[in-house]
């Protein structure tokens, strides 16, 4: 039996049927409804909106929670989603990951009961759209030097400041703000239209153009109690936050460098040079054999991860490890394939040039390489090097 050139140590054969199903039902959304339009949406920077209804009836958003009409998929099933969209497009996956894990999760752990039933079903229907608010102008990969506050003014809060590079934001119905306040860093459900909020959109992007980034501002804006999350104090509530996400990231990064090596793979086969195919010469199959062992290596380790995750056994650092290793991965992987293309790769036409630009993004969010790996080194050596 030949070798898939997508799954070349049959990683497929290690998944129960059910995960086999998420994946296989994602993937056939992924073919049939994001690919044919995805590079229009990239294009000229429009986040397909129209298709929210159908991630919900796929059950896409808040899957791994339990109850509040989400599926209570377990991790790797959530793995497999986040590897499926993001084949199709960063900005994709970016928006899943963003609804589920930033802003129903935090609701999911950190809010009251009530919260729970107002807002996550409505958002499990995608009948709300939330957006997470922790990274600031000037502060990027330090969240403790946070600026943003929230004081109490009798029964409510407060808030000011601004929030940056936030996905969903213009778009969102509630975000997940966190800000200062004399008790540590707490965090508040801010709806559209709230006096004060406004969440204008980043254009002129060159990365994750089909996906809506913004900017959030607080001028005063008055916060009813019942809109604090109760449940967590500190900055172990956002960081457990993107702790989730950067799970669902490290799956993402191997859709995209799939995505690549089946383009290039198909391409060099058919690309005639000097007589020949380019993929029968040595140089190539170098270049594509080399792609196809490192995606193997991100497969087995977010695989493995998700048995931890799903164990409860898994460590922060883990993820930063696989965050690391699995988005340098896919970043070189959409350069090399792009080049493998040649003139042909700097179009539309053709997915690694979206996939590398978008890349350029998955590298630096929610931690950047040189943050995980310094999370690694202090796990290995209890030295603190921030």
């Amino acid at each position: 039996m030949a070798i898939d050139p997508m799954d070349f140590y049959d990683v497929r054969s290690l998944l129960t049927e059910d995960e086999q199903m998420v994946q296989d039902t994602v993937g056939r959304f992924v073919d049939e409804k994001i690919l044919p339009i995805i590079g229009e949406c990239f294009e000229h920077g429009r986040f397909p909106k129209e298709l929210i209804p159908e991630f919900a009836e796929l059950g896409l958003l808040g899957s791994s929670l339990e109850g509040y009409d989400c599926a209570g998929l377990n991790s790797v099933s959530y793995g497999l989603i986040c590897q499926e969209l993001e084949r199709g497009d960063s900005g994709i996956r970016s928006f899943v990951s963003v609804q589920s894990s930033l802003c129903m999760y935090p609701i999911y752990a950190f809010g009251s009961e009530e919260q729970k039933q107002k807002w996550l079903p409505r958002m499990a229907r995608g009948e709300v759209i939330g957006c997470f608010g922790l990274t600031e102008p000037h502060g990027g990969s330090d969240p403790a030097n946070m600026k943003t506050n929230a004081k109490k003014k009798g029964s409510d809060w407060v808030l000011n400041g601004a929030k940056m590079w936030i996905t969903n934001g213009s778009i969102a119905d509630i975000a997940i703000v966190w800000a200062q306040t004399e008790e540590g860093v707490q965090g508040f459900i801010v709806e559209k239209g709230m006096k004060g909020f406004d969440a204008p959109e980043v254009h002129h992007k060159m990365s994750l153009r089909a996906s809506v980034t913004s900017a959030l501002y607080f001028d005063n804006v008055v916060v009813p109690e019942e809109n604090r999350l109760p449940n967590v104090k500190g900055l172990r509530g956002p960081l457990s936050c993107l702790t989730q996400a950067r799970y669902g990231i490290t799956w993402g990064g191997i859709g995209a460098a799939q995505a690549c090596l089946k383009e290039a793979l198909e391409y060099t086969s058919e690309r005639v040079l000097f007589g020949r195919s380019i993929d029968h010469t040595q140089t190539v199959q170098i270049r594509l054999a080399d792609m196809s062992r490192r995606i193997t290596q991100a497969q087995l380790l977010s695989l493995q991860l998700g048995r931890l995750k799903d164990a409860g056994k898994m460590q922060p650092a883990q993820v930063s490890m696989a965050k690391w290793n699995n988005i340098r991965m896919a970043i070189d992987i959409a350069r090399d394939a792009r080049d493998l293309l040649g003139g042909a790769g700097i179009t539309l036409e053709h997915s690694a040039i979206r996939h590398a630009l978008n890349l350029e993004s998955v590298i630096t969010y929610e931690g950047t390489e040189t943050v995980h790996q310094l999370v690694v080194g202090k796990e290995l050596t209890g030295k603190n090097a921030f």
